[in-house]
């Protein structure tokens, strides 16, 4: 069972992102503050849950929320900054967003810079431990799994809507096929031999 808060504080919020890993697209993150009277048997860590669940949890976070936020963090700034910074801005900036302004935040991960002189605890598998931290990896995932099936349409050849950008093999298949798109994190390893591709 999934617990509701890591500190005693009313405004606590949980953040997370999704995309680290992936060749193509942006890393976007979420933040959420759930009242304490919040309960949902079926939130979980999203990478264990399915889309269908994923699309079903969606609203019921957004309208149960106290409040919520996402952010994108494009390719170019991933390249410029790289991932991690760029994982860790994502959440900042959604962090940023949130009305009221949380009182305490809790990260999902070991890795987070400090915020506004807001006191946080980074938590090792914090989606699959505390209710806000699972909340915003779902919000995370879906509204980036959104921005890639819209991608996907320019780009149809490397069928990002199955695969939303992670190195798959017909990923990498594409690149070698096609090279890349304005979409793709150039700082990244796209091909195993990354000698081969032109850039």
């Amino acid at each position: 069972m999934l617990k509701f808060n890591y500190s005693s504080f009313e405004f606590e919020c949980g953040t997370d992102e999704a995309g680290r890993g992936c060749l193509a697209g942006p890393v976007t993150a979420a933040a959420v503050i759930l009242p304490k009277k919040f309960k949902n048997n079926i939130l979980n860590d999203s990478k264990k849950l399915s889309k269908g669940k994923r699309e079903l949890l969606k609203p019921i976070i957004e309208n149960e929320a106290i409040c919520y936020a996402f952010t994108h963090v494009y390719e170019n700034e991933i390249d410029e900054i790289n991932i991690l910074n760029a994982s860790i801005l994502a959440m900042q900036r959604s962090i940023l967003e949130l009305n009221p302004k949380p009182e305490f935040i809790i990260v999902d991960g070991n890795r987070f810079k400090p915020l506004n002189n807001i006191p946080f605890e980074t938590i090792i598998k914090g989606d699959s431990k505390y209710l806000s931290i699972a909340a915003a990896s779902v919000l995370a995932k879906t509204y980036r799994d959104a921005y890639m099936l819209k991608i996907h349409e320019e780009f149809p050849m490397y069928n990002w809507k199955k695969n939303k950008g992670y190195p798959t093999k017909e990923h990498r298949e594409a690149i070698r096929k096609y090279g890349i798109t304005k979409y793709h994190r150039k700082s990244f390893r796209l091909l195993p031999e990354q000698l081969k591709l032109e850039l």
